[in-house]
C-alpha cells in the first residue's frame, strides 16, 4: 500500500525533498561518531550535487551544513567544518507590524493622503488658497472614485464624502462648484494587438 506525503510528518525544509530528510533522519540514528561524520559529509555532498552553488561555493557549503543541522532539529552531533547556526536564533520573532483595523478607515478607497489633505484644508484660514486646495482635493477624490468604480461619478457623491470626512467643515453643496469630468479607463486585457 502506498504511503502518501500528507500522512507523513511535515518536512522541515521542503525544498530538499523527502529523500534528503530521510537521509538526515538516518544519520541522527547512527551510533558510531565516525560513521555519523561520514554520513553527514555524504549528505552535504548529495545536497551540493542536487542543488549546485550559484555564487560563493564556501558560503554555500556553510549554508548546507546549517540546513543539515536544522533538518535534524539540532540533534545531529557531528564535527562541523564551520561554526554552525545557533538554535536560539529561531526562538525570537519579529515585532508585529501595526496596521489599522478595517473599520478605522471607512473611505480607504481614497487612500491615506486625501484625509491628510482634508485635515490641512480644515485648519487653513478661509480664502482663495483654501478654496483652491479644496477644489483640488475634490477633483482628486472624483478621479479616484472614477478609477475605482469604472463608471462616471456624480459631484454630489464627492461633496457628500468630503463633508463627512471633514466633519462638516467643508460643504460644497451650495457653492456652485463643478468638478472636472473624468472618464473611466478600462482595465488592460493583457492581449497584444496584431500588427497589420
Amino acid at each position: 500500500m502506498l504511503t502518501y506525503n500528507n500522512k507523513m510528518r511535515p518536512l522541515i525544509l521542503p525544498e530538499y525533498g523527502r529523500n534528503i530528510q530521510n537521509m538526515v533522519d538516518h544519520c541522527v540514528t547512527i551510533e558510531d561518531r565516525e560513521q555519523r561524520n561520514i554520513c553527514a559529509r555524504n549528505i552535504v555532498s548529495t545536497m551540493m550535487t542536487l542543488f549546485p552553488a550559484n555564487g560563493d561555493a564556501e558560503e554555500y557549503r556553510r549554508k548546507l551544513w546549517d540546513h543539515l543541522l536544522i533538518m535534524s532539529e539540532f540533534r545531529l552531533d557531528v564535527d562541523f567544518p564551520f561554526e554552525h547556526v545557533d538554535p536560539t536564533v529561531f526562538d525570537s520573532r519579529p515585532d508585529p507590524v501595526p496596521c489599522e483595523r478595517p473599520g478605522s478607515m471607512p473611505y480607504r478607497h481614497y487612500g491615506d493622503h486625501i484625509p491628510r489633505l482634508i485635515d490641512t484644508a480644515v485648519t487653513m484660514e478661509p480664502g482663495e488658497e483654501r478654496d483652491a486646495l479644496v477644489y483640488m482635493i475634490a477633483n482628486q477624490m472624483k478621479k479616484t472614485l472614477t478609477a475605482e468604480t469604472f463608471e462616471s461619478v456624480e459631484d454630489a457623491r464627492v461633496f457628500s464624502d468630503l463633508r463627512h470626512m471633514s466633519h462638516g467643515a467643508i460643504n460644497l453643496f451650495d457653492s456652485g462648484t463643478e468638478l472636472e469630468d473624468y472618464k473611466a479607463t478600462p482595465a488592460p486585457t493583457g492581449k497584444k494587438k496584431k500588427k497589420r
